[in-house]
Protein backbone atom coordinates (compact mmCIF):
# COMPACT_ATOMS: atom_id res chain seq x y z
CA UNK A 1 0.00 0.00 0.00
CA UNK A 2 2.84 2.41 0.89
CA UNK A 3 4.59 1.66 -2.39
CA UNK A 4 1.38 2.38 -4.30
CA UNK A 5 0.95 5.73 -2.53
CA UNK A 6 4.63 6.63 -3.03
CA UNK A 7 4.47 5.82 -6.75
CA UNK A 8 1.22 7.75 -7.08
CA UNK A 9 2.72 10.73 -5.30
CA UNK A 10 5.83 10.63 -7.52
CA UNK A 11 3.63 10.46 -10.63
CA UNK A 12 1.59 13.43 -9.42
CA UNK A 13 4.70 15.50 -8.62
CA UNK A 14 6.27 14.76 -12.00
CA UNK A 15 3.09 15.82 -13.78
CA UNK A 16 2.87 19.02 -11.74
CA UNK A 17 6.52 19.81 -12.52
CA UNK A 18 5.86 19.21 -16.22
CA UNK A 19 2.86 21.56 -16.13
CA UNK A 20 4.94 24.21 -14.36
CA UNK A 21 7.63 24.02 -17.07
CA UNK A 22 4.99 24.36 -19.82
CA UNK A 23 3.37 27.30 -18.02
CA UNK A 24 6.75 28.99 -17.58
CA UNK A 25 7.47 28.60 -21.30
CA UNK A 26 4.04 30.00 -22.16
CA UNK A 27 4.63 33.04 -19.94
CA UNK A 28 8.01 33.79 -21.53
CA UNK A 29 9.91 33.73 -18.26
CA UNK A 30 13.17 34.77 -19.89
CA UNK A 31 13.65 38.42 -19.12
CA UNK A 32 14.45 41.34 -21.37
CA UNK A 33 15.62 44.62 -19.87
CA UNK A 34 13.39 47.46 -21.09
CA UNK A 35 14.38 51.06 -20.37
CA UNK A 36 13.87 54.65 -21.48
CA UNK A 37 16.30 57.55 -21.64
CA UNK A 38 13.37 59.77 -20.54
CA UNK A 39 12.22 58.12 -17.30
CA UNK A 40 13.23 55.33 -14.93
CA UNK A 41 11.19 52.35 -13.81
CA UNK A 42 8.57 53.41 -11.26
CA UNK A 43 9.10 57.12 -11.95
CA UNK A 44 6.84 59.79 -13.52
CA UNK A 45 6.62 59.94 -17.31
CA UNK A 46 7.62 63.41 -18.58
CA UNK A 47 4.70 65.59 -19.73
CA UNK A 48 6.06 65.62 -23.28
CA UNK A 49 4.86 61.99 -23.68
CA UNK A 50 1.32 62.62 -22.37
CA UNK A 51 -1.96 64.19 -23.48
CA UNK A 52 -0.90 67.39 -21.69
CA UNK A 53 2.28 67.57 -23.72
CA UNK A 54 3.16 66.67 -27.29
CA UNK A 55 1.80 63.12 -26.96
CA UNK A 56 5.06 61.73 -28.38
CA UNK A 57 5.92 58.08 -27.83
CA UNK A 58 8.94 57.89 -25.49
CA UNK A 59 12.30 56.55 -26.61
CA UNK A 60 12.66 52.92 -25.51
CA UNK A 61 15.45 50.36 -25.70
CA UNK A 62 15.93 46.74 -24.68
CA UNK A 63 18.63 44.12 -24.71
CA UNK A 64 18.66 41.66 -27.63
CA UNK A 65 16.33 38.71 -27.75
CA UNK A 66 16.95 35.12 -26.85
CA UNK A 67 17.81 32.35 -29.34
CA UNK A 68 14.90 31.80 -31.69
CA UNK A 69 13.70 35.43 -31.63
CA UNK A 70 12.17 36.39 -34.99
CA UNK A 71 10.43 39.65 -34.05
CA UNK A 72 9.76 41.99 -31.15
CA UNK A 73 6.50 43.59 -30.07
CA UNK A 74 5.73 46.28 -27.53
CA UNK A 75 2.60 47.40 -25.70
CA UNK A 76 1.70 50.14 -23.25
CA UNK A 77 -1.33 49.73 -21.00
CA UNK A 78 -2.89 51.52 -18.03
CA UNK A 79 -4.26 48.94 -15.55
CA UNK A 80 -5.64 51.73 -13.31
CA UNK A 81 -8.18 53.05 -15.83
CA UNK A 82 -11.71 53.31 -14.38
CA UNK A 83 -13.26 51.06 -17.05
CA UNK A 84 -10.55 48.38 -16.96
CA UNK A 85 -7.13 48.10 -18.59
CA UNK A 86 -6.68 50.84 -21.20
CA UNK A 87 -4.41 50.26 -24.19
CA UNK A 88 -2.13 53.15 -25.15
CA UNK A 89 0.08 51.41 -27.72
CA UNK A 90 0.60 48.23 -29.70
CA UNK A 91 3.55 47.90 -32.06
CA UNK A 92 4.59 44.50 -33.40
CA UNK A 93 6.66 42.70 -36.05
CA UNK A 94 9.70 44.80 -35.22
CA UNK A 95 12.69 43.06 -36.86
CA UNK A 96 14.84 40.90 -34.61
CA UNK A 97 17.81 43.28 -35.00
CA UNK A 98 15.80 46.26 -33.68
CA UNK A 99 16.43 46.86 -29.97
CA UNK A 100 15.28 50.44 -29.63
CA UNK A 101 12.52 52.78 -30.72
CA UNK A 102 13.20 56.49 -31.10
CA UNK A 103 11.00 59.19 -29.64
CA UNK A 104 7.82 60.10 -31.53
CA UNK A 105 7.12 57.05 -33.71
CA UNK A 106 4.79 58.04 -36.59
CA UNK A 107 1.12 57.35 -35.84
CA UNK A 108 0.59 55.21 -38.94
CA UNK A 109 0.05 51.46 -39.30
CA UNK A 110 3.45 50.86 -40.93
CA UNK A 111 5.85 53.46 -39.47
CA UNK A 112 9.15 54.17 -41.26
CA UNK A 113 10.99 52.85 -38.18
CA UNK A 114 9.61 49.36 -38.94
CA UNK A 115 6.93 47.06 -37.62
CA UNK A 116 3.18 47.52 -37.60
CA UNK A 117 0.98 49.40 -35.15
CA UNK A 118 -2.40 48.39 -33.83
CA UNK A 119 -5.33 50.41 -32.56
CA UNK A 120 -5.32 51.72 -28.99
CA UNK A 121 -8.28 52.27 -26.67
CA UNK A 122 -8.66 55.82 -28.04
CA UNK A 123 -9.52 54.11 -31.38
CA UNK A 124 -6.36 55.54 -32.94
CA UNK A 125 -3.43 53.83 -34.62
CA UNK A 126 -0.13 54.20 -32.78
CA UNK A 127 0.76 55.72 -29.44
CA UNK A 128 -1.56 57.89 -27.36
CA UNK A 129 0.03 59.05 -24.14
CA UNK A 130 -1.09 58.93 -20.52
CA UNK A 131 -4.23 60.95 -19.82
CA UNK A 132 -5.66 59.84 -16.45
CA UNK A 133 -8.65 61.48 -14.78
CA UNK A 134 -7.63 64.59 -12.82
CA UNK A 135 -6.32 63.95 -9.32
CA UNK A 136 -5.37 60.33 -10.00
CA UNK A 137 -1.90 58.87 -10.45
CA UNK A 138 -1.96 55.98 -12.91
CA UNK A 139 0.66 53.38 -13.77
CA UNK A 140 1.65 52.81 -17.40
CA UNK A 141 3.16 49.43 -18.18
CA UNK A 142 5.40 49.28 -21.23
CA UNK A 143 6.12 45.66 -22.09
CA UNK A 144 8.43 44.31 -24.80
CA UNK A 145 8.08 40.75 -26.12
CA UNK A 146 10.58 38.57 -27.99
CA UNK A 147 8.51 36.36 -30.30
CA UNK A 148 9.41 33.22 -32.22
CA UNK A 149 7.42 34.24 -35.32
CA UNK A 150 6.09 37.19 -37.24
CA UNK A 151 2.49 37.95 -36.28
CA UNK A 152 -0.21 37.62 -38.92
CA UNK A 153 -2.66 40.27 -37.75
CA UNK A 154 -5.36 42.08 -39.68
CA UNK A 155 -5.12 45.81 -40.30
CA UNK A 156 -5.83 47.95 -37.21
CA UNK A 157 -5.41 45.04 -34.80
CA UNK A 158 -6.73 45.47 -31.25
CA UNK A 159 -5.09 44.39 -27.99
CA UNK A 160 -7.41 41.38 -27.93
CA UNK A 161 -6.19 40.38 -31.43
CA UNK A 162 -2.58 40.93 -30.37
CA UNK A 163 -2.89 38.89 -27.17
CA UNK A 164 -4.46 35.98 -29.07
CA UNK A 165 -1.71 36.11 -31.71
CA UNK A 166 1.21 36.01 -29.24
CA UNK A 167 -0.18 33.09 -27.23
CA UNK A 168 2.43 30.33 -27.32
CA UNK A 169 5.01 32.50 -29.14
CA UNK A 170 6.56 34.58 -26.33
CA UNK A 171 10.20 33.63 -25.73
CA UNK A 172 11.02 36.49 -23.36
CA UNK A 173 9.55 39.73 -22.07
CA UNK A 174 10.59 42.85 -20.25
CA UNK A 175 8.71 45.59 -18.46
CA UNK A 176 9.07 49.27 -17.64
CA UNK A 177 6.48 51.04 -15.49
CA UNK A 178 5.98 54.80 -15.48
CA UNK A 179 3.44 56.91 -13.61
CA UNK A 180 1.53 60.04 -14.49
CA UNK A 181 -0.85 62.48 -12.80
CA UNK A 182 -2.33 65.41 -14.71
CA UNK A 183 -0.85 68.75 -13.73
CA UNK A 184 -3.45 71.07 -15.26
CA UNK A 185 -7.02 71.65 -14.05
Amino acid sequence: MRTFISKGLCFLLLNLASLAVCAAEEQGTNTLKLSSASFSDGQPIPEKYTCEGKNFSPPLSWNGGVPGTKTFALTCVDPDAPGGTWTHWIIYNLPENVTELPENISKVEAPPSGGRQGVNSFHKVGYSGPCPPRGQTHHYIFEVYALNEQLQLKSKASRKDFEAAIKGHVLARGRLVGTYQKKRP
